[in-house]
């Protein structure tokens, strides 16, 4: 996964005590990887020298006795990241030229990253005209940010991590998964690993016992598969010391000695190779294989009472990744790439991308929140009855 823009976060989300709907904007809101620009600029609040840091208010509005009004003014702070964010930018994809009115407007929010190469070449090779939609592509910093915006009906679909939807199901949010939209690799070489500076020593999962890690968001993904892994080859994870680092920022971390480890994706991987840092291990491969990088989802609310809308864009994206994969239109999907993101044409030319496709891997999901329940990431499983809904 490439990123358009880097940001550095160190803080999670811990001691939770709000009531579960404004819990789950607040804390979702503190483990965004990345803020819009848009956003710093337009709340003068966020860049005042004054202000608290984000952990610090959260810390304190988690007490025991905190204000509601407190609470509701955090939450209220995320809903207006929120809003802002789904504001089109250079990244949204415009309307086609000569789209009639007949096509229907669908907003999908999605991460600024090189995976999202399949839903820009998708709309821009006519897929989902062909299927009666116009689709906006809306810029989000985070799969899980976009989640009250599906709740309030401000966008339509979202793409993100699996996470989100997880933590939303687990509050009874309304959101459900309707079909995936890109895996890692069983075998060979994967699309993220832990990579060890070439000082450190560090050659095996075990050896990142009692070092610190660095994941792009913390209780996600990443930092519960290293876990696994850790605990597989024979170490404590309970004393990896892990912070949160965005992808871009983990070379120079590392670099520095801020870091013993990073957990990146491609082109950072082969970078940091070939100037002598260390492949530790490819987590996903090392505990589920294959597993899910991005999900598909909306809301309950509108898979109930549209099911026309839900059938066409589920027919839509599930040609859009089947068009991805197929070789023949690879060089069309890197040119999506290189119209939506600021990234060298080399580094477009050759990223690795991962897996696309359209059906979910339950069992894969269920592991992998079954090992966030193990180490504490999750309190308790989803009702994955209720959040799977695969179209």
């Amino acid at each position: 996964m490439v990123t358009k823009s880097s940001r550095v976060k160190t803080y999670s989300h811990r001691g939770q005590t709000t009531r579960p709907a404004l819990r789950f904007a607040l804390s979702e809101f503190l483990t965004i990887n990345h803020l819009c620009m848009t956003l710093i600029d337009a709340v003068g609040w966020f860049t005042s020298p004054r202000r608290p840091s984000l952990l610090r208010m959260h810390q304190r509005f988690a007490r025991k006795g905190s204000s509601m009004k407190k609470v509701t003014a955090l939450a209220v702070l995320a809903g207006l990241t929120i809003a802002l964010t789904g504001c089109t930018d250079s990244d949204a994809t415009d309307p086609s030229p000569g789209t009639s009115g007949d096509l229907r407007k669908v907003r999908v929010a999605a991460l600024p990253i090189s995976e999202t190469a399949a839903l820009w070449g998708g709309i821009k090779a006519g897929i989902f005209r062909e299927q009666g939609l116009d689709v906006e592509v809306v810029p989000a910093q985070g799969g899980a940010q976009a989640i009250p915006a599906l709740i309030n009906g401000d966008i339509d679909f979202a793409i993100g991590q699996p996470f989100g939807p997880f933590r939303a199901d687990l509050q009874n949010l309304g959101v459900v998964i309707i079909g995936n939209y890109a895996s890692s690799y069983a075998d060979g070489d994967d699309i993220n690993a832990v990579v060890a500076s070439g000082k450190s020593g560090i050659t095996r999962p075990a050896q990142l016992a009692g070092r610190k890690v660095s994941v792009n968001s913390l209780g996600a993904a990443g930092d519960v598969t290293i876990m696994a892994a850790v605990e597989k080859d024979g170490g404590d994870p309970t004393k990896i010391k892990f912070v949160e680092v965005a992808f871009p920022d983990a070379p120079a971390q590392l670099a520095a000695g801020n870091i013993d480890a990073a957990w990146v994706t491609e082109p950072f991987i082969t970078q940091m190779r070939k100037r002598g840092d260390v492949l530790v291990v490819a987590p996903y491969q090392a505990t589920v294989p294959g597993l899910t990088t991005l999900t598909t989802i909306t809301s309950s609310k509108l898979k109930d009472s549209d099911a026309e809308l839900i059938a066409d864009f589920s027919a839509a994206m599930k040609k859009t990744l089947t068009w991805a994969k197929d070789p023949a239109n690879e060089k069309d999907l890197r040119q999506a790439i290189k119209d939506n993101l600021e990234l060298p044409e080399p580094v477009a030319d050759s990223v690795r991308l991962p897996a696309f496709g359209w059906e979910l891997d339950r069992a894969g999901l269920e592991q992998l929140a079954t090992l966030a329940q193990k180490y504490r990431v999750l309190d308790r499983r989803p009702d994955f009855d209720r959040l799977i809904q695969q179209q």
